[in-house]
């Protein structure tokens, strides 16, 4: 279960130096974290391992995202987001995550592979103003449809830009 944690408006830094890395197996359970991600997750290793890795989801992250980059994963495709993640203590940090599928000896996927480092601080503005619409959406739509709703939106916002998501990524 998921611990409840209130968000507060603390925000940690990613050192250029860092890199987060975590592995999970094919339900997003984390098999795998280093001790960068345990430091900004806020969470000893212990917790982390088997938890469900949106233990560090952050509540202004829209749904939507997380099903394109799902959609995306589970089409074999690697996919990069910016993301804004949850600490235990409520404080959030920004990374810019790579994520990938990981594969065993006979090429099936076995799980997911990330590594995340610190963001573009200008990207993050541009990525703040547009998962803020996307929740916006959200909030207009029923429960089940919300993640729907805000992916409708990000790619009516991404045709009217003529670009894909993943050249809009590298683009900003």
């Amino acid at each position: 279960m998921k611990p409840h944690i209130q968000p507060n408006m603390t925000e940690k830094h990613m050192r250029d130096e860092d890199f987060i890395v975590s592995k999970t197996d094919l339900k997003g359970r984390i098999t795998y974290c280093n001790r960068t991600f345990q430091e900004f997750a806020g969470h000893e290793e212990k917790t982390l391992l088997g938890a469900p890795h949106n233990i560090i989801r952050h509540p202004d992250m829209p749904r939507g995202l997380f099903k394109l980059i799902w959609t995306e994963l589970g089409s074999g495709h690697e996919v990069q987001a910016y993301v804004k993640n949850l600490s235990a203590d409520g404080s959030y940090y920004w990374v810019f995550a790579t994520m990938t599928p990981s594969y065993d000896a006979n090429g099936h996927v076995i799980g997911y592979y990330s590594v995340r480092r610190a963001p573009d601080r200008a990207a993050v503005k541009i990525m703040e103003a547009l998962y803020r619409q996307m929740k916006d959406e959200e909030a207009r739509a029923p429960g089940a449809a919300q993640a729907d709703a805000s992916l409708t939106l990000l790619n009516r916002i991404l045709s009217e830009k003529g670009t894909s998501y993943a050249n809009f990524i590298r683009s900003i």
